[in-house]
């Protein structure tokens, strides 16, 4: 089970039928589900840009093109493998039909009469993960006041927190920075696009100089110094005071800049945030879009999550007092 109250994810849904698109629409609001929908012409590159998707809702037949659901659901698992696909099939009797080798790459078969067999998976496949609502909450806030630390006159929005199980990258700015307490141990990354943060640089929204903008160097450090107080206030907020005790384990993080793909050696989904940054007082400035991951592959142990307090916090960051 996962924290439902705060957290979605969101599916592409390939399906052409109006009465189940209605069913599946129900289905995804009792069960945490963003559906996005997409026509087959353009499913490719939906998958290519698209970084921020917990899954795929697709249908065995595809409008004149019986069983082609199927097929097409083969060539997806080959591209992303990481998605879960759920696959709708027409009737008990089709579903009775498939055999083995075509529903391996389907997380789940089901029908529209039987489709609340689909929240097991969904629990399992997506939400496996327990996020406890304070977390989620109070990083959206320490991300929230480290963003609008670094730019000014700008309006931060901070869309609703999702659960994601691709491995995309997005644009071309990334930071990484482990994530380590007594509870949890992995990587947090920053990732944003360049062209939009020089713009603000270049319209004098951020503390950079606007005649240094074109030294990219510059640019990442913007993006690094947000990181740096993310990290600041998530340890100050979440690390217990007592020592943490030695990790040995490690896993490689792969990085394959031609696929824009990133593995951290872990099949767990990711905690995602998505930031929106605007300018109210000029619409013609493209908003600078920012995604935070929180990639806990190295140990996950909620049960042990706690806050600090944070009137001691304070005095801490204020330089009042010294933890030893």
């Amino acid at each position: 089970m996962t924290s439902h109250n705060t957290l979605i994810s969101k599916v592409l849904v390939l399906d052409n039928s109006p009465p189940a698109l209605e069913h599946i629409n129900h289905f995804c609001t009792e069960n945490n589900l963003q559906p996005l929908k997409v026509r087959e012409e353009n499913l490719l590159a939906v998958l290519r840009s698209n970084v921020d998707l917990g899954g795929i809702m697709m249908a065995e037949d595809l409008v004149g093109k019986p069983r082609e659901g199927i097929e097409l659901g083969h060539q997806i698992h080959k591209i992303r493998p990481e998605l879960p696909l759920f696959l709708r099939c027409e009737s008990a009797q089709s579903l009775a039909a498939l055999s083995g080798a075509q529903r391996e790459p389907f997380a789940c078969t089901y029908t529209l009469e039987n489709i609340d067999a689909l929240k097991d998976v969904i629990e399992t496949s997506i939400f496996s993960l327990v996020y406890p609502a304070k977390l989620v909450s109070g990083i959206a806030e320490m991300t929230l006041t480290s963003l609008q630390s670094q730019f000014k006159g700008l309006q931060v929005r901070i869309e609703t927190p999702c659960i994601v199980r691709d491995r995309l990258i997005f644009g071309e700015i990334f930071t990484l920075i482990p994530v380590e307490t007594n509870w949890c141990r992995g990587y947090m990354t920053l990732q944003a696009e360049e062209a939009p943060l020089l713009a603000l640089v270049k319209s004098d929204k951020t503390h950079i100089a606007q005649d240094e903008g074109d030294d990219f160097r510059n640019l990442n450090g913007i993006l690094g110094e947000i990181t740096n107080l993310i990290w600041g206030a998530f340890k100050n907020r979440y690390s217990a005071i007592k020592p943490i005790e030695a990790h040995l384990a490690q896993v490689p993080i792969v990085i394959n800049h031609m696929h824009r793909y990133i593995s951290f050696g872990s099949v767990n989904p990711q905690l995602c945030f998505k930031c929106v940054l605007t300018d109210p007082g000029n619409a013609a400035l493209a908003p600078l879009v920012i995604y935070q991951r929180f990639a806990f592959n190295l140990n996950w142990s909620p049960e042990d999550f706690h806050e600090n307090d944070q009137s001691l916090n304070h005095l801490v960051a204020a330089g009042e007092l010294e933890f030893f």
